[in-house]
């Protein structure tokens, strides 16, 4: 019998030694960034069995089969649908500026999305604003409404909304709604999901979740765009989901959301549209490809020169990272950006300091208050080098800041709905604006300013002097950044 004892001891040790030695060598092979790796690593030593585990299900990109081969099956068709925007009389490469000309030829090459003319962009930067001017636009739509949101949370004004979806369709207007399974998981367990599909809009819900799933594809992929397309010719995105700030999460503590949101009409509302087209086909086998771009003299309106960028998994690795540090590297006087998850990757971080320290004026406006744990300590664990190098850290107070925005030298803009963390930058299914227009980049800019005067900025000095514990508890959540 001891002899018995001895040979399973064995046995159990050289599993354990080949099943350690094999994910590890797994996360050598995948040759990601070498933060995530040793995260990785260090999750895997310190809690052996749960961090295999954890890394089996959440560690790589598995998006599932059916999904894998259904984004294969749809990538020839919209490439061929982004290739005809080439064509178009929007086209126009020879009037893009400094700014922009590398991040719009980085998209061409990598997306196959160019950047485009004739669009006209209105920043609306207050909830109700934002909310009765959507309801303005479905009472008047003619055809068809496309929604994608990661959250829906019932009640105010959201709760408007979804009645006026109810009226549209029962006027004939083709109502489509897609909706992250997890965010949205309240609206699926409230009333509105039947009444509106009794009212005849078709509501989808985006990448399930369930105990079964997580053995197919990677739990934690989220569908983070928040995108409106109404009769192909108006459009939103932003950060704001569709939520009223006023009934939704009260009870976490930091204040109510603040968010952004960009009105545009003009030549990218289809290519919003077509954006919204793949991830409803990847849900349902569906394919609803938008017409392209109408062409309408600008007249004596102004135009907008308008980059869209998808992100995320199907799309090219790194893609928002890339855009914005080359936004970052071109700065010459200053950037401001809000993200309220602020965990930056390597890259990230020594671009924002390398930035000040030439002398460039590097403002970040992040929330006072987080209402994730995890993310407000690995935040903590960067400001000591943000601030050594002259980075201004202001945080505001006047809410839950969720604008994800970037302004450089008050000539170009990025906005829409990626944070700067691990997640946004490289996991979830994101879009992002890159605008070349001065007056509404300076609209935006004059929104950060606001944030900036309801915020305190930090003193290096005065951070310096924190108590050791919250600087041991920093380092730890640090070690786990690359995995937030």
């Amino acid at each position: 019998m001891v002899e018995l004892y001895k040979i399973l001891t064995i046995i159990s040790v050289l599993a354990y030694w080949l099943i350690i030695a094999g994910i590890t060598a797994r996360i050598v092979y995948k040759r990601r960034s070498v933060g995530v790796s040793l995260a990785w690593m260090m999750l895997i030593y310190v809690i052996p069995i749960l961090g295999v585990v954890l890394y089996l299900l959440v560690g790589e990109m598995n998006l599932g089969k059916k999904r894998a081969v259904r984004a294969k099956e749809m990538y020839t068709p919209y490439r061929k649908w982004f290739s005809r925007l080439f064509t178009t009389h929007q086209f126009r490469p020879q009037n893009v500026n400094d700014y922009t000309i590398n991040i719009s030829q980085l998209c061409e090459n990598r997306l196959g999305i160019p950047t485009l003319s004739n669009n006209q962009l209105t920043l609306k930067s207050s909830p109700e604003t934002i909310l009765t001017t959507l309801l303005q636009d479905i009472q008047q739509a003619q055809t068809s409404i496309h929604f994608e949101f990661y959250i829906w949370y019932p009640g105010g004004l959201a709760d408007q909304v979804a009645q006026a979806l109810i009226d549209a369709a029962d006027r004939g207007i083709a109502v489509k709604i897609l909706l992250d399974a997890a965010g949205s998981r309240t609206f699926f367990k409230s009333q509105w999901p039947k009444r509106m599909r009794d009212g005849g809009v078709i509501i989808v819900s985006a990448l399930s979740v369930s105990p079964i799933r997580m053995f197919f594809r990677r739990l934690d992929l989220r569908l983070h765009r928040k995108i409106v397309v109404i009769d192909n010719q108006i459009g939103y995105t932003g950060s704001m989901n569709l939520v009223d700030p006023k009934y939704f999460n009260q009870s976490a503590g930091v204040g109510e959301w603040v968010d952004v949101m960009v009105r545009i009409t003009g030549s990218n509302v289809p290519v919003l549209n077509c954006i919204f087209a793949w991830d409803w086909e990847t849900e349902t086998d569906q394919r609803i490809l938008p017409e392209p771009p109408d062409y309408h003299p600008d007249g004596h309106k102004k135009s907008d020169m308008v980059q869209v960028i998808p992100s995320g998994p199907g799309m090219p690795e790194d893609m928002i990272q890339q855009v914005l540090l080359l936004s970052i590297y071109q700065a010459k006087h200053s950037i401001t950006i809000t993200s309220p998850y602020f965990v930056p990757s390597e890259n990230l971080l020594f671009a924002l300091t390398a930035a000040s320290l030439r002398g460039v004026q590097v403002n970040l406006i992040i929330p006072d208050k987080n209402d994730s744990l995890m993310v407000e300590w690995a935040s903590r664990s960067f400001f000591g080098e943000l601030l050594n190098s002259g980075v201004n850290i202001h945080r505001f107070c006047g809410g839950f800041l969720h604008t994800k925005s970037v302004v450089i030298d008050l000539h170009h803009c990025l906005i829409g709905t990626v944070n700067l963390d691990m997640r946004s930058l490289w996991l979830n299914f994101e879009v992002t604006l890159s605008v070349e227009n001065l007056e509404f980049t300076q609209s935006l800019s004059q929104v950060q300013h606001q944030y900036m005067a309801n915020s305190i900025k930090m003193d290096a000095r005065e951070w310096r002097k924190r108590p050791l514990f919250k600087r041991l508890v920093e380092q730890f959540f640090y070690f786990f950044s690359p995995l937030l």
